[in-house]
């Protein structure tokens, strides 16, 4: 497949940044004088873009679809601008580059190239064969993938399944509610298991937490929710099903010569190994080598794993036979959706992270308050809760550090005898963002492609009703068994 302009541009763009970023004239050497965003000082008035950014994703592709479909990332950067241009006015130039600079490098770019190397590979392979959207079958990929997403990760489970997913569906009259239970068990809920499988996992493995520790401390929550979901999902599609009737011949995805099952692009599954590793080696490899750009502390072996995986994701694009990718029904625009929408994000979610870091100073005080008791003592319920609501609208990575680090404690303790309290924030982390379609960055993926395929997918709030209706019972019934 051809690459269109556009993703030409972002690969030259995401390829300049590693590049740029790796040559020695540009660091710059740390200073104390760097700039520092006091969180105590910002009302919730700087968190307005970011709430109008979020209302956009919801409001504007249900009242007018055609104009957020040819602006959504006109959109994004008015919001940006709406957040930047006061807040260079009033704290300043440098405070202002500083910070968009930081999340940009630290945060954007990392965020964005591993998406695109999942995206790009995971599209690289595409299953061949009879494929009847049969409840047991839809059952067993949902299964499937829930296990792939701890091995590499949501989005590469994500990107690996959903087509095949969607061409099972193809005969069938009700889809959306197979696609709303994938976002739930493959793009979050799948990811528990190991740091390989959410962003905020492989953080708490950068701060220290062993790599196992979640397997062990994460897998009977993980259990019980993936149980209930997939039980829930197999009566619901059964149901559904006998009411549209049996699937005839001509309603069952069959692709060239009634083959039963059959890989193509093989080569993408070596090279999304690729990837783990290269995420693996830049948690692993401590070189003690790093630049300075303008005071934003850039580690060499993140600069190593970001080029790495644009290496990947070219080879594969070299490798994979274009006319599979058409075929697969891949295409570019869901990864640039994703990536016009997530900048905006990404930028005005700047002062709300700030606050949140002022801890019981800042404006949400109240938030962090809650999560102990007068004398200090944690409310595991409350973590769970807090991180889970906050991790539903907010990036769940850094929500993730706010409470952890609010915990005061020593990662030792807090793996140890505080381990309760850590497994409270992990699960919050990763089940609850699967609660909205920003909750993490796979969901808003998957929700591009099944759309892009014809699949009627719910609305930003209609899929809240969704989450609202199936998730949130399931997480009362974790809380009473497991921080309680």
């Amino acid at each position: 497949m051809a690459l269109s302009t556009k993703m030409i541009r972002l690969v030259a763009l995401c390829f300049s940044a590693v590049i740029i970023l790796a040559l020695p004239e540009m660091a710059m050497a740390a200073s104390e004088g760097a700039p520092h965003l006091d969180g105590q000082s910002l009302g919730l008035i700087w968190v307005v873009p970011f709430a109008g950014m979020l209302l956009s994703i919801a409001i504007f592709p249900l009242l007018a679809p055609h104009f957020w479909h040819a602006n959504f990332g006109k959109v994004s950067a008015f919001w940006a601008a709406a957040f930047l241009i006061p807040f260079t006015i009033i704290f300043g130039f440098e405070l202002a580059l500083f910070e968009t600079l930081h999340v940009s490098l630290l945060e954007y770019f990392p965020f964005i190239i591993l998406l695109f190397s999942l995206f790009t590979v995971a599209g690289g392979v595409r299953v061949r064969g009879t494929l009847k959207g049969k409840p047991r079958l839809n059952t067993t990929i949902l299964l499937i993938g829930t296990v792939l997403a701890s091995l590499m990760g949501t989005t590469g489970a994500a990107m690996l399944l959903i087509r095949p997913l969607i061409r099972a569906l193809e005969g069938r009259k009700h889809k959306t509610h197979t696609i709303v239970f994938f976002i739930f068990l493959v793009a979050n809920i799948g990811g528990s298991l190991t740091p390989l499988g959410d962003p905020p996992l492989f953080l708490g493995f950068l701060k220290g937490v062993d790599f196992f520790w979640p397997t062990s401390h994460m897998f009977l929550p993980m259990l019980v929710l993936s149980v209930i979901l997939l039980v829930l999902y197999y009566l619901l599609d059964s149901y559904l099903y006998n009411k549209e009737g049996p699937l005839s011949e001509d309603d069952v995805a069959d692709d060239q010569g009634k083959v039963a099952f059959a890989l193509d692009g093989k080569i993408n599954l070596l090279l999304l190994l690729g990837v783990i590793g290269a995420v693996l080696m830049s948690g692993i490899w401590k070189p003690g080598i790093s630049f300075e750009v303008y005071y934003v502390h850039i580690e060499l072996q993140n600069l190593v794993r970001d080029g790495m995986l644009l290496v990947l994701a070219y080879l594969s694009m070299r490798l994979t036979n274009d006319q599979s990718r058409v075929e697969n029904g891949f295409s570019w625009f869901p990864i640039m959706e994703v990536g016009k929408l997530f900048i905006g994000i990404f930028i005005t979610i700047i002062p709300a992270i700030a606050i949140l870091k002022a801890g019981t100073d800042g404006a949400l005080g109240i938030i962090v308050e809650s999560v102990s008791t007068s004398n200090g003592e944690p409310v595991n319920y409350m973590y769970f809760w807090a991180t889970g609501i906050l991790s539903s609208f907010l990036d769940n990575a850094p929500t993730y550090l706010v409470f952890f680090n609010t915990t005061g404690q020593d990662v030792s303790i807090l793996t140890g005898e505080m381990s309760d309290t850590l497994l409270a924030i992990s699960a919050g982390a990763v089940f609850m963002g699967a609660n909205t379609y920003v909750g993490n960055a796979p969901n808003f993926m998957v929700r591009s492609i099944a759309e892009e395929s014809g699949v009627p997918m719910p609305s930003f709030f209609g899929y809240m009703l969704w989450s609202g209706a199936i998730l949130i019972p399931c997480f009362v019934l974790l809380t009473f068994i497991f921080f309680i």
